[in-house]
């Protein structure tokens, strides 16, 4: 069973221009580059050549041979940005008119924009059966099409974040930035997570509903879990996904956590997390 996001209140042109919106008002403030430190860096000196500059004379080599010697820096890097956006059927199921779907997809366009205005490229892995996989890319053609495509929505979509995660580890042959946006009810997911966070700058936003904490406490409840089509009864004392233990675990890690509740707004939360981190466009510009 699909369906597609928001369709009868925004068409695509609405759609680009609600994303554009989001990406212009997360507005970072200056960051640093794990690379660069003061924006060069020194690798060695080699052999003066015709046209090479006079301020990248190394003096000290060349007083020391006699002979003309120029510095060498390290060639400024961009960091790859991975937007993991779960499209499993948990994110679709909603208490109010704004999924955590809805909230992620969103979140995802603007943060991707967000770092293409700072020319740091960006890719897409879907958390869930699709195969939505996109390397990073500078080209904003590519994030509108794979935009569009997470609009289509799955009501029956199996979970898969942490599997996702485990396959992309090998494919990151450069330190990377990691931008999970879940409700991590896939259990493998934290795991897989804490362990790219050995390498690589991960970020999580923990999208959550309010229902989800409204049931704590309550008595039996009879449900049927969205991914599966399994009904079940369990009990409220039960806790499907405990955000406080999820944020404990990731951030002992090492890896920053946001909880965003879809029944609040988010925008200035968002912007204020990323500018004290610095975590997007990080490189020279």
């Amino acid at each position: 069973m699909t369906g597609t996001l928001e369709p009868a209140t925004l068409d695509a042109r609405q759609f680009q221009i609600a994303v554009r919106k989001l990406a212009d008002s997360l507005g970072y403030g200056t960051d640093r580059s794990p690379y660069l430190g003061s924006g060069t860096e020194y690798v060695q000196s080699r052999l003066y050549q015709p046209g090479d500059p006079v301020r990248s004379i190394d003096w000290r080599i060349t007083a020391r041979t006699g002979r003309a010697f120029v510095k060498e820096y390290e060639t400024p890097k961009r960091m790859p940005c991975y937007l993991v956006v779960d499209t499993s059927a948990s994110m679709a199921v909603s208490s109010i008119r704004r999924s955590k779907y809805e909230v992620a997809v969103h979140l995802a366009g603007g943060l991707a924009l967000a770092s293409l205005d700072r020319a740091s490229p960006v890719g897409l892995v879907g958390g869930g059966g699709r195969d939505l996989q996109i390397a990073p890319s500078l080209a904003p053609d590519k994030v509108w099409v794979w935009l569009h495509q997470l609009r289509k929505v799955r009501y029956d979509e199996p979970t898969a974040v942490g599997r996702r995660l485990r396959e992309l580890a090998p494919r990151l042959n450069e330190r990377a930035l990691l931008v999970v946006l879940s409700d991590f009810h896939d259990p493998e997911a934290v795991p897989a997570l804490r362990l790219l966070g050995q390498r690589h700058e991960c970020v999580a936003l923990h999208l959550t509903d309010p229902a989800e904490v409204g049931l704590r406490g309550t008595g039996l409840v009879r449900a049927r879990e969205a991914e599966t089509g399994r009904r079940l009864v369990s009990h409220g004392r039960r806790v499907w996904s405990d955000p406080a233990s999820v944020a404990t675990e990731l951030r002992r890690a090492g890896v920053d956590h946001l909880s965003v509740p879809t029944d609040q707004p988010f925008v200035a939360e968002v912007r204020q997390f990323f500018a004290t981190r610095g975590r997007l466009g990080r490189g020279a510009r």
